[in-house]
């Protein structure tokens, strides 16, 4: 899995000139787990168990997979990178499921003599049957996936995505959709980049000028052009290149900082 996540990670445009990724089994040691120990230190269980939802049965491993996930967010967790500087932040793109982490993260990285590290929160795309169910791996139906042809596609959408519009075409042309509940819609936020075209499409599906079918056919074109450039670029990535993102001694643009 790791290694098709890192092909996957390249396919979006990603570089190994830039990007350094690596596996906790393979690379946490050193200077990462001096960290991991340091930050374990200054977390008290109090604090993990009001910050995660700790109870009797939380095995010690989840206790202490804080201090794991945190010592990344220090930049001499990485000497290969930053050589001996404590001073470079970090920026956590992230869901909000893992900002626990980071405020705890945030708590004590400066009695580590680190800057604190930023957060930015990202929207969960919804499942194909809105906000209130949830995406699965196990549920085709439940989602997009970058491996779905352009027939699959085109069928989840036209058969499973929620509708914000009416019960009938006559009643979409009198009163309108609700796009914030559309799931065509609201997945075309993420992949449209024109923002007049997303305010356009708002705007005509309340007015019901633009119907439900409409909307699905030009979320269908949309998603298949996306998933079928990153299929195609998938295919161009090599072995070699998945292993230079791996490889801590590559040569990246970024190991200037650790002149500084």
């Amino acid at each position: 899995y790791a290694i098709n996540t890192v092909r996957e990670i390249a396919a979006v445009g990603f570089q190994p000139e830039k990007t350094f990724i690596f596996s906790n089994m393979d690379y946490m040691g050193g200077a990462f787990y001096r960290n991991v120990l340091q930050i374990a230190n200054l977390i008290t269980f109090s604090q993990a168990k009001s910050a995660f939802g700790f109870v009797g049965e939380s095995n010690i491993g989840q206790v202490h997979f804080p201090s794991i996930q945190a010592a990344p967010a220090l930049c001499s967790t990485f000497p290969g990178i930053f050589g001996a500087r404590k001073d470079v932040p970090c920026l956590i793109p992230c869901g909000i499921d893992q900002d626990p982490y980071f405020r705890i993260t945030r708590d004590v990285t400066q009695r580590l003599k680190h800057p604190k590290p930023s957060l930015l929160h990202t929207r969960f795309l919804p499942a194909l049957q809105g906000s209130t169910s949830k995406m699965s791996s196990s549920i085709d139906s439940s989602a997009i996936f970058m491996s779905d042809t352009a027939a699959q596609i085109k069928n989840k959408i036209n058969r499973y995505a929620f509708s914000g519009g009416r019960t009938s075409l006559e009643e979409h042309r009198e009163f309108g959709g609700n796009p914030d509940v559309d799931v065509a819609y609201q997945y075309l936020t993420y992949f449209v980049e024109d923002d007049k075209e997303i305010e356009d499409l708002a705007v005509g599906y309340r007015k019901g000028e633009i119907t439900s079918g409409e909307m699905k056919a030009r979320c269908i074109k949309v998603i298949q052009e996306f998933v079928a450039g990153f299929q195609a670029r998938e295919k161009e990535i090599t072995k070699e290149q998945v292993a230079q993102f791996t490889d801590p001694n590559f040569s990246r643009v970024f190991a200037s900082l650790s002149k500084k």
